[in-house]
């Protein structure tokens, strides 16, 4: 999934972008809380990260701003501010979650995963579809209880499939999930990553259907 993360204390934003990156997730890393609060107003995300206190514009402006906006991506809070005050002023401007620094990472991947699967309306970590089951905590891929070896952009769009089984999703927009701010875009990569998961999940009770002009898809065979 595609993350923005605003965090200016360098050490630990590197930290955190290197392990969601780890785990199979895209990172925008912004550390100034104006440019991200103008990057938002035009490019999706999955989930934010933010600090509190940044130049150009703090965290709460920030998640003030967007929900003014009407932008509903889940927003986690991140800040060493623990006082109850705080962390409940946080939740009622719009806040689905706070951290409080210092934290182990375990529970912030943790809490990310909680927040992506709110967010796509589901209770556990594992995504199925037909006998296709995604697991987002060990980002593995199982056919009829077998793992298939995918790399990491292939989990990323076949995670973004299921998550919406059924749904076309544009090219742009399996782009915009596969590719930071500072990336090269291939603009064949889409087609390239689609036909080496049809070749590697071949035999499943799913397809991945191309409207052409429109989209990409994913159904159960029983759905079609």
């Amino acid at each position: 999934m595609r993350i923005l993360l605003v965090e200016d204390t360098t050490d630990v934003g590197e930290a955190i972008s290197l392990r969601l990156q780890k785990i199979g997730h895209f990172v925008d890393w912004q550390t100034d809380g104006a440019v991200a609060a103008e990057i938002l107003g035009f490019t999706h995300y999955d989930l934010i990260i933010l600090d509190v206190m940044l130049p150009g514009m703090n965290g709460f402006e920030i998640l003030k701003h967007i929900r003014v906006n009407g932008i509903l991506c889940p927003v986690l809070i991140l800040t060493a501010r623990s006082e109850v005050e705080d962390r409940v002023g946080a939740l009622d401007i719009g806040a689905d979650d706070y951290l409080v620094k210092p934290f182990d990472f375990r529970e912030l991947e943790a809490r990310v995963r909680v927040l992506l699967r709110r967010k796509n309306g589901e209770a556990t970590n594992l995504i199925t579809c037909g006998d296709l089951v995604l697991d987002r905590q060990s980002r593995s891929v199982t056919l009829e209880k077998k793992e298939i070896q995918l790399k990491r952009r292939e989990i990323a769009i076949l995670e973004l499939l299921l998550s919406r089984p059924g749904r076309l999703f544009s090219k742009n927009e399996l782009m915009d999930h596969l590719y930071g701010f500072d990336e090269e875009v291939n603009s064949n990569a889409v087609e390239l990553y689609i036909s080496r998961l049809r070749k590697k999940i071949e035999g499943a009770r799913v397809r991945i259907i191309t409207q052409r002009g429109i989209g990409y898809q994913i159904v159960a065979d029983d759905d079609s």
